[in-house]
Protein backbone atom coordinates (compact mmCIF):
# COMPACT_ATOMS: atom_id res chain seq x y z
CA UNK A 1 0.00 0.00 0.00
CA UNK A 2 3.11 2.38 0.68
CA UNK A 3 3.60 5.05 -2.05
CA UNK A 4 -0.23 4.11 -3.85
CA UNK A 5 -3.05 5.60 -5.05
CA UNK A 6 -6.10 3.29 -5.05
CA UNK A 7 -9.97 2.31 -5.40
CA UNK A 8 -12.03 0.48 -3.15
CA UNK A 9 -15.36 -0.63 -3.66
CA UNK A 10 -15.88 -1.40 -0.17
CA UNK A 11 -15.30 -0.15 3.20
CA UNK A 12 -12.24 1.90 3.87
CA UNK A 13 -10.34 0.73 7.25
CA UNK A 14 -7.99 3.99 8.37
CA UNK A 15 -6.32 1.28 11.18
CA UNK A 16 -5.27 -0.90 8.59
CA UNK A 17 -4.39 1.94 6.20
CA UNK A 18 -2.40 3.30 8.86
CA UNK A 19 0.09 0.46 9.88
CA UNK A 20 0.62 0.20 5.98
CA UNK A 21 2.63 3.28 6.35
CA UNK A 22 4.41 2.84 9.58
CA UNK A 23 8.26 3.44 9.54
CA UNK A 24 10.54 3.63 12.54
CA UNK A 25 12.19 5.78 10.76
CA UNK A 26 9.03 8.78 11.12
CA UNK A 27 8.34 10.56 13.47
CA UNK A 28 4.76 12.08 12.35
CA UNK A 29 1.98 10.60 10.62
CA UNK A 30 -1.07 12.38 9.51
CA UNK A 31 -4.36 11.41 7.63
CA UNK A 32 -7.14 13.27 5.92
CA UNK A 33 -10.80 11.20 5.85
CA UNK A 34 -13.48 12.68 4.11
CA UNK A 35 -16.97 11.66 5.22
CA UNK A 36 -20.00 11.23 3.50
CA UNK A 37 -22.39 14.50 5.17
CA UNK A 38 -26.45 14.77 4.78
CA UNK A 39 -26.15 17.98 3.52
CA UNK A 40 -24.75 19.85 0.35
CA UNK A 41 -25.74 23.68 -0.95
CA UNK A 42 -28.92 23.49 0.86
CA UNK A 43 -30.09 20.29 -0.27
CA UNK A 44 -30.71 17.22 2.58
CA UNK A 45 -28.44 14.24 0.78
CA UNK A 46 -29.49 10.78 1.61
CA UNK A 47 -26.84 9.28 0.01
CA UNK A 48 -23.31 9.36 -2.52
CA UNK A 49 -22.60 7.82 -5.75
CA UNK A 50 -18.75 7.65 -7.35
CA UNK A 51 -17.67 7.10 -10.35
CA UNK A 52 -14.32 7.33 -12.56
CA UNK A 53 -12.15 6.59 -15.49
CA UNK A 54 -10.09 4.38 -13.84
CA UNK A 55 -6.89 3.86 -15.79
CA UNK A 56 -6.80 7.88 -16.05
CA UNK A 57 -7.45 8.22 -12.41
CA UNK A 58 -4.87 5.75 -11.20
CA UNK A 59 -1.88 7.11 -13.59
CA UNK A 60 -3.07 10.68 -12.36
CA UNK A 61 -3.28 9.86 -8.69
CA UNK A 62 -0.62 7.98 -8.75
CA UNK A 63 1.32 10.93 -10.21
CA UNK A 64 0.32 13.36 -7.01
CA UNK A 65 1.61 10.69 -4.47
CA UNK A 66 5.19 10.77 -6.37
CA UNK A 67 4.93 14.90 -6.67
CA UNK A 68 4.26 14.73 -2.91
CA UNK A 69 6.77 12.40 -2.05
CA UNK A 70 9.27 14.76 -4.18
CA UNK A 71 8.41 18.35 -2.84
CA UNK A 72 7.76 17.69 0.60
CA UNK A 73 10.79 14.69 1.18
CA UNK A 74 8.59 12.43 3.12
CA UNK A 75 9.00 9.27 3.44
CA UNK A 76 5.53 7.69 2.46
CA UNK A 77 2.42 8.56 1.27
CA UNK A 78 -1.09 7.06 0.28
CA UNK A 79 -4.47 7.35 -1.11
CA UNK A 80 -7.87 5.43 -1.26
CA UNK A 81 -11.12 6.67 -2.69
CA UNK A 82 -14.13 4.53 -2.46
CA UNK A 83 -16.30 4.08 -5.51
CA UNK A 84 -19.59 2.49 -6.05
CA UNK A 85 -22.21 4.12 -3.39
CA UNK A 86 -22.17 4.95 -0.44
CA UNK A 87 -24.58 6.15 3.01
CA UNK A 88 -24.51 9.00 4.97
CA UNK A 89 -21.49 9.37 7.70
CA UNK A 90 -19.36 6.80 5.49
CA UNK A 91 -15.80 7.38 4.62
CA UNK A 92 -15.39 8.37 1.00
CA UNK A 93 -11.44 9.10 0.67
CA UNK A 94 -8.57 8.42 2.76
CA UNK A 95 -5.19 10.37 2.73
CA UNK A 96 -2.19 9.40 4.98
CA UNK A 97 1.31 10.74 5.14
CA UNK A 98 4.29 9.77 6.98
CA UNK A 99 7.28 11.73 7.13
CA UNK A 100 10.68 12.43 9.88
CA UNK A 101 8.76 15.41 11.12
CA UNK A 102 5.09 16.58 11.43
CA UNK A 103 5.32 19.44 9.22
CA UNK A 104 6.41 18.13 6.00
CA UNK A 105 3.33 15.42 6.95
CA UNK A 106 1.07 18.01 6.99
CA UNK A 107 1.80 20.31 3.71
CA UNK A 108 2.12 16.81 1.78
CA UNK A 109 -1.47 15.50 3.09
CA UNK A 110 -2.95 19.16 2.12
CA UNK A 111 -1.31 18.91 -0.79
CA UNK A 112 -2.42 15.56 -2.31
CA UNK A 113 -6.00 15.66 -1.07
CA UNK A 114 -6.48 19.66 -2.58
CA UNK A 115 -4.63 17.93 -6.09
CA UNK A 116 -6.67 14.84 -5.85
CA UNK A 117 -10.00 16.92 -5.61
CA UNK A 118 -8.49 19.29 -8.45
CA UNK A 119 -7.02 16.96 -11.14
CA UNK A 120 -8.24 13.17 -10.56
CA UNK A 121 -11.01 12.57 -12.98
CA UNK A 122 -14.00 11.58 -10.01
CA UNK A 123 -17.70 12.42 -10.58
CA UNK A 124 -20.13 12.53 -7.55
CA UNK A 125 -24.35 11.91 -7.50
CA UNK A 126 -25.80 13.29 -4.94
CA UNK A 127 -29.39 11.51 -4.16
CA UNK A 128 -31.24 13.97 -2.33
CA UNK A 129 -34.16 13.47 0.26
CA UNK A 130 -36.49 14.96 -2.28
CA UNK A 131 -36.05 12.20 -4.32
CA UNK A 132 -34.28 14.70 -6.79
CA UNK A 133 -30.64 13.38 -8.07
CA UNK A 134 -28.00 15.17 -9.90
CA UNK A 135 -24.29 14.02 -10.91
CA UNK A 136 -21.54 16.88 -9.20
CA UNK A 137 -17.91 16.97 -10.77
CA UNK A 138 -16.60 17.93 -7.52
CA UNK A 139 -13.10 18.19 -8.37
CA UNK A 140 -13.62 20.53 -11.41
CA UNK A 141 -16.50 22.47 -9.04
CA UNK A 142 -19.99 21.97 -9.52
CA UNK A 143 -21.19 25.18 -11.51
CA UNK A 144 -18.43 24.67 -13.85
CA UNK A 145 -20.52 21.66 -14.64
CA UNK A 146 -23.80 23.25 -14.79
CA UNK A 147 -22.69 25.60 -17.11
CA UNK A 148 -21.73 23.28 -19.69
CA UNK A 149 -24.87 21.19 -19.40
CA UNK A 150 -28.36 22.01 -21.32
CA UNK A 151 -30.94 22.28 -18.59
CA UNK A 152 -33.00 19.13 -20.00
CA UNK A 153 -30.05 16.86 -19.32
CA UNK A 154 -29.03 18.19 -16.04
CA UNK A 155 -29.14 14.54 -14.65
CA UNK A 156 -27.30 12.53 -17.03
CA UNK A 157 -24.49 10.95 -15.89
CA UNK A 158 -21.40 12.28 -17.30
CA UNK A 159 -19.83 11.28 -20.58
CA UNK A 160 -16.60 9.20 -19.71
CA UNK A 161 -14.98 11.15 -22.21
CA UNK A 162 -15.32 14.36 -20.77
CA UNK A 163 -11.79 14.33 -18.84
CA UNK A 164 -9.85 11.88 -21.62
CA UNK A 165 -7.85 13.14 -23.74
CA UNK A 166 -10.13 13.69 -27.05
CA UNK A 167 -8.33 14.42 -30.28
CA UNK A 168 -10.53 14.11 -32.85
CA UNK A 169 -10.75 17.43 -34.04
CA UNK A 170 -7.12 17.26 -34.75
CA UNK A 171 -6.97 13.72 -36.14
CA UNK A 172 -10.04 14.41 -38.83
CA UNK A 173 -7.08 16.08 -40.76
CA UNK A 174 -6.26 13.88 -43.70
CA UNK A 175 -2.42 14.41 -42.95
CA UNK A 176 -2.72 13.63 -39.35
CA UNK A 177 -5.33 10.68 -38.68
CA UNK A 178 -4.58 7.80 -36.33
CA UNK A 179 -1.66 7.26 -37.56
CA UNK A 180 -0.25 10.64 -37.18
CA UNK A 181 -1.75 10.70 -33.94
CA UNK A 182 -0.18 7.66 -32.59
CA UNK A 183 3.68 9.28 -34.01
CA UNK A 184 2.65 12.40 -31.91
CA UNK A 185 2.24 10.21 -28.74
CA UNK A 186 5.42 8.48 -29.31
CA UNK A 187 7.84 11.18 -29.72
CA UNK A 188 9.52 13.64 -26.68
CA UNK A 189 10.01 17.50 -27.44
CA UNK A 190 12.39 19.48 -25.46
CA UNK A 191 11.56 22.79 -24.37
CA UNK A 192 14.38 25.26 -23.17
CA UNK A 193 12.42 28.20 -21.53
CA UNK A 194 9.38 28.09 -19.69
CA UNK A 195 8.90 31.94 -20.47
CA UNK A 196 7.04 34.30 -23.35
CA UNK A 197 7.42 31.73 -25.79
CA UNK A 198 7.78 28.35 -23.86
CA UNK A 199 4.16 29.22 -22.56
CA UNK A 200 2.31 28.97 -25.55
CA UNK A 201 4.45 26.07 -27.16
CA UNK A 202 4.67 24.02 -24.30
CA UNK A 203 0.66 24.52 -23.73
CA UNK A 204 -0.37 23.36 -27.59
CA UNK A 205 1.99 20.55 -27.47
CA UNK A 206 0.05 18.96 -24.44
CA UNK A 207 -2.84 19.71 -26.02
CA UNK A 208 -1.93 18.35 -29.22
CA UNK A 209 -1.02 14.62 -27.13
CA UNK A 210 2.99 14.72 -27.70
CA UNK A 211 3.70 11.69 -25.87
CA UNK A 212 6.63 13.18 -23.57
CA UNK A 213 7.31 16.46 -22.58
CA UNK A 214 10.91 17.65 -21.10
CA UNK A 215 10.73 21.51 -19.14
CA UNK A 216 13.96 23.21 -18.76
CA UNK A 217 13.90 26.44 -16.97
CA UNK A 218 16.09 27.75 -14.15
CA UNK A 219 13.73 30.50 -12.57
CA UNK A 220 10.48 31.13 -10.24
CA UNK A 221 7.95 32.86 -11.68
CA UNK A 222 7.72 37.07 -11.10
CA UNK A 223 4.96 39.28 -11.27
CA UNK A 224 5.76 41.04 -14.23
CA UNK A 225 5.98 37.49 -16.09
CA UNK A 226 2.42 37.66 -16.12
CA UNK A 227 1.20 39.68 -18.74
CA UNK A 228 2.97 37.37 -21.46
CA UNK A 229 2.61 33.78 -19.87
CA UNK A 230 -0.82 33.56 -18.96
CA UNK A 231 -0.51 29.70 -18.00
CA UNK A 232 0.43 30.79 -14.67
CA UNK A 233 -1.88 33.27 -11.43
CA UNK A 234 -0.24 35.94 -9.28
CA UNK A 235 -1.12 33.31 -6.10
CA UNK A 236 2.23 31.15 -7.98
CA UNK A 237 4.70 34.15 -7.76
CA UNK A 238 8.19 32.68 -6.12
CA UNK A 239 7.67 29.30 -7.19
CA UNK A 240 9.93 27.43 -9.83
CA UNK A 241 8.24 27.34 -13.48
CA UNK A 242 8.86 24.40 -14.20
CA UNK A 243 6.75 23.02 -11.43
CA UNK A 244 3.86 25.22 -12.43
CA UNK A 245 4.16 24.79 -15.67
CA UNK A 246 4.38 20.64 -15.07
CA UNK A 247 1.05 20.86 -13.22
CA UNK A 248 -0.73 23.35 -15.45
CA UNK A 249 -0.09 20.71 -18.26
CA UNK A 250 -0.64 17.41 -16.49
CA UNK A 251 -4.46 19.22 -15.94
CA UNK A 252 -4.74 20.06 -19.46
CA UNK A 253 -3.43 17.08 -20.79
CA UNK A 254 -2.78 13.73 -17.67
CA UNK A 255 -2.19 11.74 -20.72
CA UNK A 256 1.49 13.64 -21.50
CA UNK A 257 4.66 12.43 -19.37
CA UNK A 258 5.94 15.93 -17.91
CA UNK A 259 9.68 15.49 -17.07
CA UNK A 260 11.21 18.90 -15.21
CA UNK A 261 14.79 20.02 -15.37
CA UNK A 262 15.20 22.67 -12.76
CA UNK A 263 18.62 24.18 -14.26
CA UNK A 264 20.34 26.66 -16.37
CA UNK A 265 21.11 25.22 -20.08
CA UNK A 266 24.84 25.48 -20.54
CA UNK A 267 27.60 23.71 -22.54
CA UNK A 268 27.87 21.25 -19.93
CA UNK A 269 24.34 19.64 -19.63
CA UNK A 270 22.93 20.65 -23.29
CA UNK A 271 24.08 17.46 -24.75
CA UNK A 272 22.57 15.40 -22.16
CA UNK A 273 19.87 17.18 -21.83
CA UNK A 274 18.70 17.03 -25.91
CA UNK A 275 19.87 13.49 -25.54
CA UNK A 276 16.43 11.26 -25.57
CA UNK A 277 14.17 13.72 -27.25
CA UNK A 278 13.03 13.83 -31.33
CA UNK A 279 12.37 17.84 -31.35
CA UNK A 280 13.85 20.90 -29.61
CA UNK A 281 12.27 24.50 -29.04
CA UNK A 282 14.69 27.06 -27.56
CA UNK A 283 12.18 29.56 -26.17
CA UNK A 284 14.86 31.51 -23.35
CA UNK A 285 16.01 35.23 -24.01
CA UNK A 286 19.77 34.20 -23.56
CA UNK A 287 22.51 34.21 -26.17
CA UNK A 288 24.81 31.93 -24.56
CA UNK A 289 21.94 29.12 -23.83
CA UNK A 290 20.87 29.89 -27.86
CA UNK A 291 24.43 28.93 -28.68
CA UNK A 292 25.09 26.35 -26.34
CA UNK A 293 21.76 24.45 -27.52
CA UNK A 294 22.27 24.54 -30.95
CA UNK A 295 26.30 23.67 -31.05
CA UNK A 296 23.96 20.37 -28.48
CA UNK A 297 21.63 19.77 -31.35
CA UNK A 298 23.88 19.94 -34.32
CA UNK A 299 26.08 17.34 -32.49
CA UNK A 300 23.47 14.97 -31.78
CA UNK A 301 21.57 15.51 -35.18
CA UNK A 302 18.38 17.16 -33.18
CA UNK A 303 16.27 19.33 -34.92
CA UNK A 304 15.73 23.18 -33.34
CA UNK A 305 13.17 24.90 -33.26
CA UNK A 306 14.58 28.70 -32.43
CA UNK A 307 12.59 31.82 -31.36
CA UNK A 308 13.61 35.29 -30.41
CA UNK A 309 11.78 38.62 -29.40
CA UNK A 310 12.50 42.23 -29.63
CA UNK A 311 9.75 44.80 -28.81
CA UNK A 312 7.77 44.22 -32.17
CA UNK A 313 9.74 41.58 -33.96
CA UNK A 314 10.53 38.07 -33.77
CA UNK A 315 12.59 35.75 -35.52
CA UNK A 316 12.22 32.25 -36.09
CA UNK A 317 14.31 29.51 -37.47
CA UNK A 318 14.81 25.89 -37.53
CA UNK A 319 18.44 24.13 -37.52
CA UNK A 320 18.01 20.83 -39.26
CA UNK A 321 21.01 17.99 -39.07
CA UNK A 322 23.37 18.74 -41.90
CA UNK A 323 21.71 22.24 -42.70
CA UNK A 324 23.10 25.61 -41.90
CA UNK A 325 22.50 26.15 -38.06
CA UNK A 326 23.07 29.34 -35.82
CA UNK A 327 26.72 30.14 -36.13
CA UNK A 328 26.68 29.59 -39.70
CA UNK A 329 24.41 32.75 -39.74
CA UNK A 330 26.24 34.54 -37.13
CA UNK A 331 29.65 33.49 -36.51
CA UNK A 332 30.09 36.20 -34.15
CA UNK A 333 26.78 36.13 -32.59
CA UNK A 334 26.03 39.13 -30.52
CA UNK A 335 26.95 38.30 -26.60
CA UNK A 336 24.08 38.47 -23.81
CA UNK A 337 23.82 42.25 -22.51
CA UNK A 338 23.95 43.72 -26.79
CA UNK A 339 19.89 43.86 -27.00
CA UNK A 340 17.43 44.34 -24.32
CA UNK A 341 15.72 41.72 -22.92
CA UNK A 342 11.65 42.12 -22.27
CA UNK A 343 12.77 43.53 -18.48
CA UNK A 344 14.88 46.48 -20.20
CA UNK A 345 13.31 47.00 -24.07
CA UNK A 346 9.89 45.96 -22.79
CA UNK A 347 7.09 43.70 -25.14
CA UNK A 348 3.66 43.19 -25.41
CA UNK A 349 2.55 39.89 -24.09
CA UNK A 350 1.21 38.75 -27.41
CA UNK A 351 4.40 39.35 -29.20
CA UNK A 352 6.45 36.23 -27.72
CA UNK A 353 2.74 34.80 -27.27
CA UNK A 354 2.67 34.17 -31.56
CA UNK A 355 6.27 33.24 -31.91
CA UNK A 356 5.58 30.42 -29.12
CA UNK A 357 2.61 29.44 -31.22
CA UNK A 358 4.56 29.17 -34.33
CA UNK A 359 7.47 27.29 -32.77
CA UNK A 360 4.67 24.59 -31.30
CA UNK A 361 3.45 24.43 -35.48
CA UNK A 362 6.47 24.20 -36.48
CA UNK A 363 7.27 21.29 -34.25
CA UNK A 364 4.11 19.62 -34.82
CA UNK A 365 5.01 19.95 -39.14
CA UNK A 366 8.37 17.92 -37.93
CA UNK A 367 6.66 15.68 -35.95
CA UNK A 368 3.77 14.90 -38.54
CA UNK A 369 6.41 15.78 -41.89
CA UNK A 370 3.81 18.26 -43.19
CA UNK A 371 4.25 20.31 -45.70
CA UNK A 372 5.25 24.10 -45.49
CA UNK A 373 8.29 23.34 -42.96
CA UNK A 374 10.51 26.09 -42.76
CA UNK A 375 13.34 25.30 -45.01
CA UNK A 376 17.00 27.24 -44.64
CA UNK A 377 15.38 30.12 -44.04
CA UNK A 378 14.98 32.44 -41.25
CA UNK A 379 11.33 34.48 -40.97
CA UNK A 380 11.30 37.98 -39.45
CA UNK A 381 7.95 38.65 -38.06
CA UNK A 382 7.20 42.84 -37.98
CA UNK A 383 4.19 42.33 -35.41
CA UNK A 384 3.01 46.38 -36.11
CA UNK A 385 2.77 46.00 -39.64
CA UNK A 386 2.45 42.17 -40.01
CA UNK A 387 4.99 42.05 -42.70
CA UNK A 388 6.83 38.89 -42.90
CA UNK A 389 10.83 38.65 -44.22
CA UNK A 390 12.46 35.73 -45.60
CA UNK A 391 15.98 35.77 -45.54
CA UNK A 392 18.20 32.33 -46.64
CA UNK A 393 20.62 30.90 -45.01
CA UNK A 394 23.27 28.67 -46.15
CA UNK A 395 25.90 26.38 -44.12
CA UNK A 396 29.21 27.96 -43.76
CA UNK A 397 32.08 25.69 -44.18
CA UNK A 398 33.82 28.39 -42.16
CA UNK A 399 31.26 27.24 -39.24
CA UNK A 400 33.46 26.34 -36.08
CA UNK A 401 30.94 24.38 -35.19
CA UNK A 402 30.41 22.14 -38.56
CA UNK A 403 34.42 21.83 -39.08
CA UNK A 404 35.06 21.28 -35.27
CA UNK A 405 32.85 18.85 -34.44
CA UNK A 406 32.29 18.92 -30.93
CA UNK A 407 35.37 21.53 -30.72
CA UNK A 408 34.34 24.45 -28.08
CA UNK A 409 33.77 27.44 -29.59
CA UNK A 410 35.83 29.85 -27.35
CA UNK A 411 36.28 34.10 -28.16
CA UNK A 412 38.99 36.00 -26.45
CA UNK A 413 36.37 38.40 -25.16
CA UNK A 414 34.83 35.46 -23.00
CA UNK A 415 37.81 35.56 -20.44
CA UNK A 416 36.37 36.88 -17.25
CA UNK A 417 35.79 40.06 -16.46
CA UNK A 418 33.44 40.79 -13.48
CA UNK A 419 34.14 41.63 -10.07
CA UNK A 420 32.78 41.67 -6.55
CA UNK A 421 32.69 45.03 -4.37
CA UNK A 422 30.63 45.86 -1.17
CA UNK A 423 30.18 49.26 -2.34
CA UNK A 424 31.05 51.34 -4.83
CA UNK A 425 32.89 53.23 -2.55
CA UNK A 426 34.95 49.97 -2.08
CA UNK A 427 35.68 50.06 -5.79
CA UNK A 428 36.81 53.69 -6.05
CA UNK A 429 39.25 52.68 -2.84
CA UNK A 430 40.79 49.72 -5.24
CA UNK A 431 41.31 52.25 -7.82
CA UNK A 432 38.56 51.90 -10.03
CA UNK A 433 36.88 54.76 -11.92
CA UNK A 434 33.21 53.69 -12.60
CA UNK A 435 31.31 54.31 -15.43
CA UNK A 436 27.27 53.36 -15.86
CA UNK A 437 26.21 52.08 -18.71
CA UNK A 438 22.50 52.72 -18.43
CA UNK A 439 20.88 54.73 -20.50
CA UNK A 440 20.32 58.14 -19.49
CA UNK A 441 16.21 57.49 -18.35
CA UNK A 442 17.10 55.05 -15.94
CA UNK A 443 20.39 56.98 -14.67
CA UNK A 444 17.59 59.59 -14.29
CA UNK A 445 14.82 57.48 -12.19
CA UNK A 446 17.34 55.46 -10.35
CA UNK A 447 21.01 57.49 -10.00
CA UNK A 448 23.68 55.66 -8.99
CA UNK A 449 24.32 58.60 -5.88
CA UNK A 450 24.84 58.79 -2.50
CA UNK A 451 27.76 56.49 -2.76
CA UNK A 452 30.26 58.91 -2.25
CA UNK A 453 32.71 58.61 -5.13
CA UNK A 454 32.16 60.25 -8.73
CA UNK A 455 30.11 58.08 -11.51
CA UNK A 456 30.76 58.71 -14.72
CA UNK A 457 27.56 58.44 -17.17
CA UNK A 458 28.18 56.75 -20.92
CA UNK A 459 25.22 55.02 -22.04
CA UNK A 460 26.32 51.33 -23.81
CA UNK A 461 25.66 52.60 -27.42
CA UNK A 462 27.72 55.73 -27.06
CA UNK A 463 30.69 53.90 -25.33
CA UNK A 464 30.86 51.02 -28.30
CA UNK A 465 29.54 52.76 -31.07
CA UNK A 466 29.04 56.44 -30.47
CA UNK A 467 32.89 57.58 -30.26
CA UNK A 468 32.46 58.03 -26.42
CA UNK A 469 35.99 58.81 -25.18
CA UNK A 470 37.06 57.23 -21.96
CA UNK A 471 38.67 59.22 -19.45
CA UNK A 472 41.69 59.09 -18.50
CA UNK A 473 42.25 56.38 -15.87
CA UNK A 474 44.06 52.98 -14.69
CA UNK A 475 41.72 50.75 -14.91
CA UNK A 476 37.70 50.90 -15.61
CA UNK A 477 34.71 49.31 -14.15
CA UNK A 478 31.55 49.35 -15.67
CA UNK A 479 28.06 48.93 -14.02
CA UNK A 480 24.53 49.09 -15.16
CA UNK A 481 20.96 47.37 -13.64
CA UNK A 482 22.26 43.70 -13.27
CA UNK A 483 25.34 43.43 -14.60
CA UNK A 484 24.64 42.33 -18.10
CA UNK A 485 24.75 44.71 -20.16
CA UNK A 486 28.10 46.19 -18.60
CA UNK A 487 29.86 42.58 -18.92
CA UNK A 488 28.83 42.71 -22.72
CA UNK A 489 30.44 45.99 -22.95
CA UNK A 490 33.23 45.16 -20.74
CA UNK A 491 33.93 42.28 -23.47
CA UNK A 492 33.72 43.97 -26.58
CA UNK A 493 36.04 46.81 -25.44
CA UNK A 494 38.31 44.16 -23.95
CA UNK A 495 37.99 42.35 -27.54
CA UNK A 496 38.97 46.37 -29.14
CA UNK A 497 42.34 45.84 -27.21
CA UNK A 498 41.33 48.94 -24.46
CA UNK A 499 42.57 49.60 -21.22
CA UNK A 500 42.23 47.42 -18.23
CA UNK A 501 37.90 46.87 -18.08
CA UNK A 502 35.76 45.13 -15.88
CA UNK A 503 32.46 44.63 -14.77
CA UNK A 504 30.38 44.99 -11.21
CA UNK A 505 28.76 41.70 -10.65
CA UNK A 506 25.08 41.61 -10.22
CA UNK A 507 24.98 45.27 -11.22
CA UNK A 508 23.50 47.78 -8.74
CA UNK A 509 20.91 45.51 -7.56
CA UNK A 510 23.59 43.06 -6.01
CA UNK A 511 25.11 46.03 -3.81
CA UNK A 512 21.37 47.31 -2.75
CA UNK A 513 21.16 43.71 -1.82
CA UNK A 514 23.76 44.22 0.38
CA UNK A 515 23.16 47.06 1.55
Amino acid sequence: MRNSFQFSLGPIEPSVLQQTLADPACGGYVSFEGWVRDRNAGQEVRRLEYETFETLAVKEGERIIAEALDRFGIRHAACVHRLGDLDIGELAVWVGATAAHRDEAFRACRYIIDAVKHRVPIWKKEHYRNGDSGWVNCERCAEATREIADEPHRHDPPRAGWLVPDYSRQSALREVGPSGQSRLAAAGVLIVGCGGLGVPAMSYLAGAGIGRLGLVDADVLEASNLHRQPLYALADCGRPKVELAADRLRALNPAVDVRTYRMRLDTVNATDLVTGYDVVLECTDNIKAKLALNDACVRAAKPAVFASVYQYEGQLQIVRPGGPCLRCLWPEAVRDGWVGDCAQAGVLGPVPGTLGTLQALEALKLLLNLPGQIGETLLIFDVLTLNLTRIHTRRSPQCPQHALGTAAHVHPHDEPVELEFDSLDAAAAAGFFIIDVRERSETAQQPAAGVGVPVCSIPMSELLYGGAELPPAAKYLLVCSAGVRSLAAAQQLRANGRAPIFSLRGGLASLRATA
